[in-house]
């Protein structure tokens, strides 16, 4: 656009040189020219109102020159022309493309240019000036191609939302007796399990437009700007109606308003007071569907989930392990895999791992595979790729045998432990290979199925793994190291938790003292806040975090003493091989107890939960 400016301008200048050039050719003063005159020069003159023009007698053979004087006001001029022999003519000047090529289209052109300036600012295609447009990404019906069959491991949030596709497709089949579609579809659940991918799903499934945006692209440093956009949005959105309306991370604008000392972020208020108004406003029947992800539902304000806005609220949550091999099947599709590739062996090994982390998995096994230079991905690789998701990269650096030895205790330490104590996931695999940030070894458990509910006797036995290898380090060696740091920091949060939300202290009795609640799909990253409780109770509540963990360390102990020969054969053999899998471990320990056996009690007592209680981790 800058050349064409400069272009122009460049031709404007040449238009006026060349006008004025063809006026006459020699520009002189009128003294000179009255000279020119009396000497009999002037071959002759072309008399205007502000200027003569005129030619000037050729010498020696020469043609005759043009030349031009701005005229002053002069009554003898025709006399003294008249005497000297100069024809002479008369001309009314008429200025009028002068003044055009002199102001009047420099004048228009910079009119034009101010007004192609303000439109691009305008515009809708993101001028400084378009910042009260909504910033939605709109695709059409042909664009969005995911499908339900693209999603997997969430299988009751798809049969929830067929409902919506099912509306948008037959609207009439509802409202024909009177049913009203709900409003809004909040889709609630933990980081990386398919939200936004649901969503696309039931607008492919539908073959409607498709708006999304995020909650953060809202809220901008002018004020009024959110509401604008909100206001935008719908505007938007009941002219292309059947529709779906998708807000990623509401939780960015729908938090709960809060009068506080401090005052509040009075734009983003504004901007939810926008979209609580809207939502009311709009008629259902058009079939615009309002649907938004969160993973932090316990902070969005309460007029956002009353009926008539968001009425629905669908969990998403993490699969089980058949949705996980459901999800291996679909993100394996492009994948190339070996013959011994067994996708339920892999979805068995990765618990807690969402839709976005068995993608990821995938993807690190084949760019391991590649690095390897394989023509397929192996088992193996899956199984180096599940170590570096959990554990962390591997690291080359080297120990010295004193520090080598240490961690060989502690890990088979925890190993004998979680092998031997009831109600525990058998261990996978022992490891001494540094990964990760800090992490020297590590001991992997595996769980045979999903589990939903944790009773007092197995929180007690995960305390005892976690002490295991602190306790074996003392028995050992006789002294202690900083590696349970970590250890003593989850045992301590595991033991807290028992007695504050669990209720499961004899002391404390069935009383909650955790005070503000956790966050539902987030690790907030701190502890929560204290409970509203006396400094005696705080008391009480420090003494009993510290006898259960005193006494599963007692359990740990009373263990590893009595396998104090398998410690130091397993400790031996992992210093020599570095890694140990489940089956050279129950090799080496032998015959172990039944899982229900009382062979090794942990004798902390034992409190029965409250009826009906549900308490998960």
């Amino acid at each position: 656009m800058m050349w064409v400016i400069l272009g122009f301008l460049l031709l404007l200048a040449l238009g006026q040189a060349f006008f004025y050039s063809m006026q006459g050719g020699q520009t002189i003063s009128y003294s000179e020219f009255k000279t020119l005159v009396r000497e009999h020069k002037v071959e002759e003159v072309t008399v205007a109102d502000d200027r003569v023009r005129g030619t000037l007698k050729g010498e020696n053979g020469a043609a005759a020159r043009p030349f031009t004087a701005v005229r002053i006001e002069d009554p003898k001029l025709v006399e003294d022309l008249e005497q000297n022999g100069v024809k002479s003519t008369g001309e009314v000047s008429s200025r009028w493309l002068g003044e055009l090529l002199g102001w009047i289209i420099p004048l228009l052109f910079l009119v034009a240019l101010w007004g192609f300036f303000f439109r691009r600012m305008g515009g809708a295609e993101g001028g400084v000036m378009s910042f009260a447009r909504s910033k939605a990404k709109i695709y059409a019906d042909d664009d969005v191609k995911v499908r339900f069959g693209d999603v997997a491991g969430v299988d009751e949030a798809e049969d929830e939302l067929r409902e919506i596709v099912e509306f948008l497709k037959n609207p009439k089949k509802y409202t024909s007796i009177g049913g009203r579609i709900p409003k809004g579809v909040l889709l609630v659940g933990p980081p990386g399990t398919g939200k936004t991918l649901l969503a696309r799903a039931v607008a492919g499934e539908a073959k409607v437009p498709f708006f999304s945006l995020s909650g953060s692209e809202f809220v901008e440093m002018f004020v009024g700007v959110g509401a604008a956009r909100v206001r935008d949005l719908f505007a938007q959105a009941v002219v292309k109606a059947p529709c779906i309306v998708f807000i990623d991370e509401l939780d960015a604008l729908g938090k709960a308003r809060i009068q506080s000392p401090m005052g509040s972020h009075e734009e983003r208020e504004q901007t939810l007071n926008q979209l609580l108004a809207e939502m009311d406003g709009f008629d259902a029947r058009k079939g615009v569907i309002i649907m938004a992800a969160t993973n932090r539902p316990e902070v969005l304000d309460a007029a956002l989930l009353r009926p008539g806005r968001f009425d629905r609220q669908v969990l998403v949550d993490k699969p089980d392990v058949r949705g996980r091999e459901e999800i291996l099947k679909i993100h394996v599709k492009t994948v190339k895999l070996a013959d011994g590739v067994d996708l339920k062996v892999i979805a068995a090994r990765t618990a807690g791992f969402a839709g976005a982390d068995l993608a990821n998995l995938v993807n690190e096994a084949a760019l391991l595979a590649a690095r390897k230079d394989k023509t397929a991905v192996e088992m193996k690789d899956f199984e180096e790729a599940i170590d570096r998701l959990i554990a962390g990269l591997e690291k080359k650096r080297v120990m010295s045998d004193k520090e080598r030895r240490i961690v060989a205790y502690h890990e088979s330490g925890h190993a004998i432990v979680a092998s031997v104590l009831p109600g525990l996931d058998p261990v996978h695999k022992i490891s001494i290979v540094q990964r990760g940030f800090g992490a020297l070894g590590y001991t992997m458990q595996l769980p045979l199925e999903d589990k939903y509910l944790l009773t007092r006797e197995d929180l007690v036995s995960q305390l005892c793994v976690l002490l295991g290898g602190r306790t074996a380090e003392e028995i050992a060696f006789g002294r202690v190291s900083t590696g349970a740091q970590n250890d003593l920091q989850r045992a301590t949060d595991i033991a807290r938790a028992m007695v504050t939300e669990f209720g499961m202290s004899e002391e404390l009795g069935l009383v909650n003292y955790a005070g503000q609640q956790r966050p539902t799909f987030i690790d907030p990253g701190f502890l929560p806040q204290r409970g509203n409780y006396a400094e005696e109770t705080a008391l009480k509540i420090d003494n009993e975090v510290k006898r259960f963990i005193t006494e599963a360390h007692d359990a740990a102990r009373r263990v590893l003493e009595q396998y104090r020969d398998t410690l130091d054969r397993l400790s031996e053999r992992l210093l020599e091989k570095e890694v140990i899998e489940s089956e050279e471990l129950k090799a080496i320990m032998g015959p172990l107890p039944p899982k229900d056996s009382d062979a090794i009690p942990v004798e902390i007592p034992p409190v029965a939960p409250p009826a009906g209680s549900n308490s998960s981790q």
